[in-house]
């Protein structure tokens, strides 16, 4: 039988609210764990999906920067319509070949030789694409040398191409020239196109011995090269224009500081500081893949450079502007001293 002794009334009472409240401190124990584990497990599953999603969105972006270094190859649709020969050279690890179109040597000069230029064309293109320079070129008297850069064409390929492939090349090619006897070391000049001019730039600043350089829509902005090939490819220029330089950079394993040097800007301004090589740089005002502002930003840091904007629509039509040849001629005729003779008004050519 129970006892009802006061005393013994509140101790059980007690002892009630002892027990009563240590199964709710067990309770609300119990529900803070089991709280604590899922928002562990949330927190897990929600970092676990951020992750795979950051690697996923990694992955897409590292796949676009390859397709984005990988210029389309194009075949070589057209050979030049005077005498050539098909010619190859070394360059770097890879074989490097193009078309030497000789000029007549009578009348040339002292030394007897024609003076040669040689044409760079740019990003995805090839040899062919840039006859339209070297036919009014061979007219006016020059030997003209043309080449398709590595990863472009039928030249050899490499891993990671960068717009450093279009100094390296070019810089293959005058030591190539060197080695020809029909060819006069002392006058020797580059028609660059685009990136074709942007590597002439950066070949002026090791030292190449060019003795005058014409650029043509040429980019001088890591920005403006990426932005134009994202175009291209029907893709928004942000983000990806601000990562996708960095994921080259670290695939071609381009020296930091060497990414800083190739700065065409400053180069031009060393180089017009020097007057060390004459430049002529062309850029059309209509044209939207490679727009004249970068003229205007070179402009901005040497005010005085020899410069020309034509009217034409497009990236590849500079020469389609009547003030174009005159000048380039006129210039190139200037610096490589070419004599009224050596030009040749024989040639048949058809419309380019």
């Amino acid at each position: 039988m129970q006892d009802m002794r006061p005393d013994r009334i509140g101790c059980h009472r007690a002892a009630s609210f002892r027990i009563t409240n240590t199964s709710i401190n067990k309770t609300n124990n119990t529900a803070t764990e089991v709280d604590h584990a899922m928002d562990a497990a949330l927190f897990g599953w929600l970092a676990g999906s951020v992750g795979a999603a950051v690697s996923s969105a990694g992955a897409a972006v590292y796949g676009l920067t390859v397709k984005a270094q990988s210029p389309r190859l194009v075949p070589n649709e057209r050979q030049p319509e005077v005498p050539f020969e098909s010619v190859e050279w070394k360059s770097g690890e890879g074989t490097v070949r193009g078309w030497f179109v000789p000029h007549s040597q009578s009348g040339s000069g002292s030394s007897g030789l024609s003076p040669t230029v040689v044409v760079s064309h740019g990003w995805g293109s090839n040899r062919s694409r840039v006859l339209r320079y070297v036919h009014p070129l061979h007219r006016e008297g020059y030997s003209v040398l043309v080449y398709n850069v590595r990863s472009h064409g039928d030249s050899d390929s490499v891993k990671a191409p960068s717009g450093l492939l279009f100094r390296d090349d070019l810089q293959s090619a005058l030591r190539y020239l060197e080695g020809r006897e029909d060819v006069d070391k002392q006058r020797i000049g580059v028609l660059g196109h685009s990136l074709g001019g942007f590597g002439a730039v950066l070949a002026l600043d090791e030292g190449a011995p060019i003795r005058a350089l014409v650029t043509d829509s040429m980019p001088v902005r890591f920005a403006t090269m990426v932005e134009a090939e994202l175009r291209r490819r029907k893709l928004p220029a942000f983000p990806l224009a601000h990562i996708i330089p960095e994921i080259m950079v670290r695939r071609s394993r381009i020296p930091s500081a060497l990414v800083k040097r190739a700065n065409p800007a400053a180069i031009l301004e060393d180089n017009a500081s020097g007057k060390r090589v004459p430049v002529m740089l062309v850029h059309s005002r209509g044209d939207s893949i490679i727009p004249p502002a970068e003229l205007n930003h070179v402009l901005a840091r040497v005010p005085d450079a020899n410069h020309l904007f034509v009217d034409v629509d497009g990236h590849s039509a500079s020469e389609q502007d009547p003030a174009f040849w005159p000048a380039v001629t006129g210039f190139f005729k200037e610096y490589l001293s070419i004599r009224e003779e050596a030009v040749d008004k024989q040639g048949d050519y058809a419309s380019v």
